[in-house]
């Protein structure tokens, strides 16, 4: 399950990244946000598991 989680953080963080640099190419400040928005919720739900590994180990 952590694994599951991870990778859907990873997933996040990686389209959230094509969307801001998609967006700052074309000049769409909406899509731009969109994409740092979803990177920093990727960055949320890593750094939960992180802290689940914490509290396992």
């Amino acid at each position: 399950m952590a694994g599951e989680q991870k990778g859907k953080a990873k997933a996040e963080q990686v389209k959230g990244k094509v969307k801001e640099t998609v967006g700052r190419a074309v000049g769409n400040e909406r899509l731009e946000a969109e994409g740092r928005a979803e990177q920093s919720k990727g960055d949320a739900r890593q750094a939960k598991e992180k802290t689940k590994d914490v509290f396992k180990h």
